[in-house]
């Protein structure tokens, strides 16, 4: 019983943090905007990007990951002593799933938020931090190639599980916690994905939103 209460400490601490709107705070303080009202609509770095410059998505995007780390730390902090070994992983991937759902669904904006890229890349970084450089990567691969932003945050989100399956198929990590972390990366996927809907239907459409230099040959293509 006592485990279960530390548990849900872990998913209020990983969900209160999450909910933090970075995005929307800067957007405010620098330009007086509602991300809400612009673009998207939602708080993270991408519409950050639009909404206040280079500058502002990129502090939003790193804020974003941040607060999902700093709630996993937190909970390492305060509760490795406090839980069984076993069971410390998944108060981890639950305050991972959590910042994600917060950051989403932030409790300070009306339960309006983001896509939950960044603090997905947060939580997961925070167990394995190569895991930020390769989120770096994919992100600014498929931004720079197929120039849509949706489609960079799936394959972001999908990338985390995968990558703590080759961790434990490298023996790096062991399956006790491996397999917390596998369930944490494909529950903060499916919420993604989820968020990601109305992207979907216009991926599906041909109608998303085309950015970076895809979009500028479009435009050239297509005067």
């Amino acid at each position: 019983m006592t485990s279960i209460f530390y548990l849900l400490l872990s998913a209020l601490i990983g969900y209160l943090l999450g909910a933090i709107p970075f995005g929307f705070i800067l957007v405010k303080v620098t330009k007086g905007i509602d991300l809400r009202d612009f673009g998207s609509g939602r708080t993270g770095g991408t519409n950050s990007f639009r909404a206040g410059g280079a500058a502002i998505g990129i502090l939003t995007s790193v804020f974003d990951v941040l607060k999902a780390a700093v709630a996993v730390w937190l909970v390492q902090a305060l509760f490795a002593d406090q839980l069984p070994a076993d069971w410390l992983p998944w108060a981890e991937a639950i305050s991972g799933i959590m910042s994600v759902i917060g950051h989403n669904w932030s409790v300070f904006l009306g339960f309006t938020g983001g896509a939950g890229t960044g603090p997905n890349v947060g939580w997961a970084g925070a167990i394995w931090f190569p895991i930020v450089p390769v989120a770096i990567v994919v992100v600014l691969g498929v931004l720079l190639t197929i120039g849509i932003a949706s489609i960079a945050s799936m394959a972001m989100s999908a990338a985390i599980p995968i990558a703590f399956v080759v961790l434990y198929l490298a023996g790096v990590e062991p399956y006790d916690s491996t397999l917390a972390y596998i369930v944490g990366g494909i529950a903060a996927a499916g919420i993604i994905a989820w968020s990601l809907r109305p992207n979907i239907k216009r991926l599906l459409a041909g109608d998303e939103r085309i950015v970076g230099p895809r979009s500028k040959r479009k435009r050239e293509q297509d005067p």
